[in-house]
């Protein structure tokens, strides 16, 4: 039973993480009064890429080839820790918000070494903003997850991922996490996706060097990374719980309910990208400094009782 939980949330997370990624594309599109692509670009981008081949640097070492595995190998493992189906996950002994911070660190580590390991100046500079934004983006973090320690006693996602009273320590947390997620997806403004523009990228410079299937085992790691933390912020923002009785009428409001809330923090998103402007680099520790207040805010909001 164990093995068919596993494999049905890898299969749930790899099938609709793609998807979310390519409805908040065509969200924007239909803010701006565009036609723009379909919301299965994204598939058919990662279809593409598979079924190219790759082109190596001769100076790259072991680090550049073994990367794309070891962050696609990462994220699927944070994908296990988050409780989805009826509010478990396969791994719940090890579903803690800390574990999952130190695991994406792994994947982020060999990520700008790989972006080193060629030799590409561009590749250089995407790593070292990259090490900069998450050294800002990291405390912020532990501030939250120990606001929300203080409020539920605990750092087991499945603790706090159950039906709860949404209060003021929650809501900043929530808003704070979600700030963190634009920084940590490269979403606007901290990052732009949509930019080609080497001067400007940050996480798109780190994978300047990749082609192929390595590309999209990047891509397909992004897209993942992006639905944790929607994840995330809905079991702390939006809580539900398990079904108390399983008939068809329950289980689909449950489920309906259980994907609106996805939708909701992705028209956020949507939102934000098209009503907000890129920051310069030197911004981004402003706009972050804000996050770790926030972060300041939930904790005292937590040990207040509010």
């Amino acid at each position: 039973m164990k093995i068919i939980l596993i494999l049905g949330q890898l299969i749930f997370f790899i099938t609709l993480a793609p998807f979310l990624s390519g409805l908040i594309l065509k969200l924007k599109n239909c803010f701006r009064m565009r036609q723009g692509q379909s919301v299965f670009q994204p598939y058919y981008n990662l279809r593409k890429l598979f079924s190219k081949g790759e082109v190596v640097s001769e100076t790259a070492s072991w680090i550049f080839k073994v990367t794309p595995f070891i962050l696609i190998a990462s994220t699927l493992t944070v994908a296990l820790l988050v409780p989805v189906f009826i509010l478990s996950s396969p791994l719940y002994h090890l579903s803690d918000f800390l574990v999952i911070m130190f695991v994406f660190a792994l994947g982020r580590f060999f990520l700008a070494l790989a972006a080193l390991d060629t030799g590409s100046s561009f590749g250089g500079m995407g790593a070292s903003r990259e090490m900069f934004i998450s050294s800002l983006v990291e405390p912020a973090l532990c501030l939250v997850i120990f606001s929300l320690f203080m409020q539920f006693g605990s750092t087991n996602i499945f603790i706090f991922s159950g039906i709860h009273a949404v209060s003021v320590s929650s809501l900043v947390a929530a808003l704070a996490l979600f700030l963190l997620a634009l920084a940590e997806t490269s979403r606007i403004p901290v990052d732009n996706q949509e930019t080609h523009l080497e001067l400007t990228m940050v996480h798109e410079a780190m994978a300047l060097e990749y082609s192929g299937r390595s590309l999209a085992l990047i891509e397909m790691a992004a897209h993942l990374k992006q639905m944790i933390w929607f994840f995330l912020i809905a079991q702390i923002i939006f809580p539900i719980t398990a079904l108390s009785a399983i008939n068809s009428a329950g289980l689909f409001s449950w489920g309906l309910w259980y994907l609106a809330r996805i939708f909701i923090i992705t028209l956020t998103v949507a939102l934000v990208e098209v009503f907000l402007a890129k920051m310069r680099l030197f911004r981004v520790a402003d706009f972050l400094g804000f996050v770790f207040v926030l972060g300041v805010i939930a904790g005292v909001c937590a040990i207040i009782g509010v």
